[in-house]
């Protein structure tokens, strides 16, 4: 795994989204994506959450447990919330707007639109910054737009009404399944 090449693509992303897509719609690297961009992204998300539980703080075995528990919620969130939003995209794509979209290109749409989620939230699991974190989390709407338009070549009379619909699922699914896991860890304890 090349983690410089994983940052600097984030980085790419992030600063000029136009570019990425326009980039990636010519050459995309297709299914090697989920192993070498999100799967990476998603441990490192846990790890940053493990890894802030512990700052400032004793190590005890309730934080130990803690910790665990927190990594787990955010690493099921983003890997289901991935594939809800693929799943449910994939539904409302062909139903509300007609247009067929293979599997494969909206798990790499899905995946790189996801970055914003994915830097927030090692930021976060290190340094809290709620507040800030939900703010930041509405510059995924910018790139949705631009892949939607550059990437998946969705048609401007539906583009905004896809990039709305979208950004939703991709925001939403992960808190979905994030609230679902800590009220099931909750029980079981």
């Amino acid at each position: 795994m090349n983690y410089k090449e994983l940052f600097n693509k984030m980085a790419f992303l992030l600063s000029s989204p136009s570019r990425f897509w326009e980039k990636e719609a010519t050459e995309g690297q297709g299914s090697r994506m989920m192993s070498e961009y999100v799967y990476p992204l998603i441990g490192l998300c846990g790890l940053s959450e493990f890894i802030g539980t512990f700052i400032g703080r004793d190590v005890s075995t309730e934080f130990f447990q803690w910790a665990l528990t927190r990594c787990c919620a955010i690493a099921v969130s983003l890997f289901g919330g991935f594939f809800v939003a693929v799943y449910l995209l994939d539904k409302i794509s062909w139903n509300l707007f007609n247009k067929y979209i293979p599997k494969e290109t909206l798990q790499v749409f899905v995946g790189y639109s996801m970055t914003v989620l994915f830097v927030l939230d090692m930021v976060n699991g290190l340094i809290s910054i709620e507040i800030l974190h939900w703010i930041l989390q509405l510059y995924t709407v910018a790139v949705v737009f631009e892949g939607a338009r550059r990437f998946l070549e969705i048609p401007e009379s539906k583009l905004t009404s896809y990039t709305v619909v979208a950004s939703i699922l991709i925001l939403l699914s992960p808190v979905m399944i994030e609230f679902v896991f800590n009220k099931l860890s909750v029980i079981l304890n």
